[in-house]
């Protein structure tokens, strides 16, 4: 019997804080945003899921007042 083939998955982590309050402090909640990615790629390792390195952070940048559509 042969082992079905996984695909392997990358996953990148992408954190967001809309404001910089608290970001200056050791661990803060783009911290915990990664945490908890990172936990639940790890949960799902079985179906293929490898977790991409890479940090993708934005912090203190507001999505408000940006339009959706072209100028």
């Amino acid at each position: 019997m042969t082992k079905p083939v996984v695909r392997k998955l990358r996953c990148a982590v992408y954190t967001r804080k809309s404001s910089e309050e608290g970001l200056e402090q050791e661990f803060n909640s783009l911290h915990a945003q990664r945490e908890a990615c990172e936990a639940y790629i790890a949960s799902q390792r079985s179906e293929g899921w490898v977790l991409v390195r890479d940090q993708y952070d934005d912090g203190g940048i507001s999505g408000g007042g940006r339009s959706s559509g072209p100028a």
